[in-house]
């Protein structure tokens, strides 16, 4: 089904940026290939606008793709305006926003068209961890254009006409649109880490990458800092009532309480995002309960591992939420949970940007161990009251540690409870790993916003050096 609330490409990028402010550059260029008689074909632009304007004030390039030039497909000079753009962003550090809507390869330029493809590829891997790179897609993102997406760092998708895939549905052995389309919005946000948002039509899609950009610095060397108008003491009683909800105490302890999501229909167990704190940008990593469960599972890893490191790229602090009892045990988790466990690891201890956690609930394990805690260069660790910090849960560790004393005892509940109680207090308690450093400060959670505020103002001018390497290899 098409996308019955589609704009046109120029439509698009009007939207999308601020009123009278799109510069286009390339105009005049159209296809030169004279193969199959394509000197007879009109190609305007050769199926792409590109240009620069501003969201918010803030310089953007984009580039948006015709489908009624040759179903937008991607020849060599459609490819070469869109490897300029790249090139003029990364000189003055500035986002690049793609708005695709392709039918791939343009069959008729062979290996001109491949060639063009690889130089935009190039391009789009030399701005990464440079500039920010968003894209949205608007009807059909196919073949080797479906790696656009997949090297940028957010994508949006319209729930209807927008289909994103490397082989077709009707080209997998078995399997064809009607039966099971793993080209649809549905499919790939469900299924895949690579969509961050799907929207009901281009216009909302649109609105939600101008409050991204909003969000983020114009590059790696920017800050994203904007005035707060939210009041930095403000007291947020019965927040603990949502340590199961991280998503809500987000939301809660948020500037003006904006929480924006992303990555929303993937592991549901683990949530990513970014909010103000005093104005300045945070990036969240939480554990939601409340969505899934308690548990860790490799596709929440991976998707967390990937935000940290985003975070890290454009020197955007991390927060951490932890309420986590361990790792999901099933034999689909356990074929990748010890790699996405280690990149997750390694993606916060090798983040140099100021880094706080906050335990809400159980932290458990491994598990704990991995969601940014001191052990691996959290800066600065609280916990609320609530908090139970081990090895497993209390009762489960006195049954192991105790089973012959319970078995003995008259009242074996009455034993385990009180057996329980004392392991609690002694080993798993918040207080319990505060004495031993593992936790900075006990925090009431009404005061969550105010000390979180004031841990990463006093964290603002963070430095840190590492050995000398040309890149990790985790």
């Amino acid at each position: 089904m098409g996308n019955k609330l589609s704009m046109s490409a120029s439509d698009r990028i009007s939207a999308l940026l601020d009123d009278s402010s799109f510069v286009e550059v390339g105009a005049y260029v159209t296809a030169r290939s004279t193969d199959f008689n394509m000197q007879d074909k009109e190609t305007p632009k050769d199926g792409v606008i590109t240009g620069y304007g501003t969201i918010g004030g803030k310089l953007v390039y984009v580039y948006s793709q015709d489908s009624t030039v040759l179903g937008g497909a991607i020849g060599e000079m459609h490819a070469k305006k869109i490897a300029g753009i790249y090139d003029m962003a990364i000189k003055v550090g500035a986002p690049v926003i793609g708005l695709v809507d392709c039918a791939g390869l343009r069959l008729q330029e062979a290996t001109d068209a491949l060639n063009a493809f690889g130089e935009v590829y190039l391009k789009s891997s030399i701005a990464s961890g440079v500039i920010p790179q968003i894209t949205a897609i608007f009807g059909t993102c196919g073949g080797g254009t479906a790696l656009l997406p997949t090297l940028a760092d957010f994508t949006f998708m319209t729930a209807e006409g927008s289909k994103l895939f490397v082989n077709s549905p009707n080209a997998l052995d078995g399997n064809y649109a009607e039966k099971l389309n793993t080209a649809s919005a549905d499919y790939i946000s469900s299924n895949t880490a690579l969509v961050d948002a799907v929207c009901e039509d281009d216009a909302e899609l649109l609105g939600q990458i101008r409050a991204l950009v909003d969000m983020l610095p114009s590059n790696n060397e920017e800050e994203a800092v904007v005035e707060c108008t939210d009041d930095l003491n403000r007291v947020i009683p019965n927040l603990d009532g949502f340590a199961k909800n991280a998503r809500a105490v987000l939301q809660n302890i948020a500037d003006n309480n904006v929480f924006f999501e992303v990555n929303r229909s993937f592991a549901k167990e683990m949530i990513v995002g970014f909010i103000r704190l005093n104005g300045a940008t945070i990036g969240c990593v939480a554990n939601q309960v409340e969505d899934a469960c308690d548990m860790i599972t490799a596709k929440g890893a991976y998707l967390a591992a990937d935000f940290v490191r985003f975070c890290d790229a454009f020197d955007i602090p991390v927060l951490t939420l932890v309420n986590t009892k361990g790792f999901v045990a099933t034999i689909d988790n356990e074929r990748s949970i010890a790699d996405a466990a280690a990149k997750l690891t390694y993606a916060f201890a090798n983040a140099t940007v100021p880094k706080a956690t906050l335990i809400m609930g159980d932290a458990f394990g491994t598990a704990y161990t991995i969601m940014n805690s001191k052990s691996i260069g959290a800066d600065f660790v609280y916990a609320w009251p609530c908090a139970k910090i081990g090895t497993m849960e209390p009762k489960q560790a006195v049954k192991i540690m105790y089973a012959d004393e319970i078995a003995a005892a008259d009242d074996k509940l009455d034993k385990l409870a009180e057996l329980e109680k004392q392991y609690t207090e002694l080993q798993s308690s918040a207080m319990a790993a505060a004495r031993r450093g593992y936790v900075d400060d006990i925090i009431e959670p009404d005061a969550t916003r105010k000390r979180l505020v004031a841990v990463f103002d006093m964290l603002y001018t963070k430095k840190e050096d590492r050995p000398y390497k040309k890149h990790g290899a985790v």
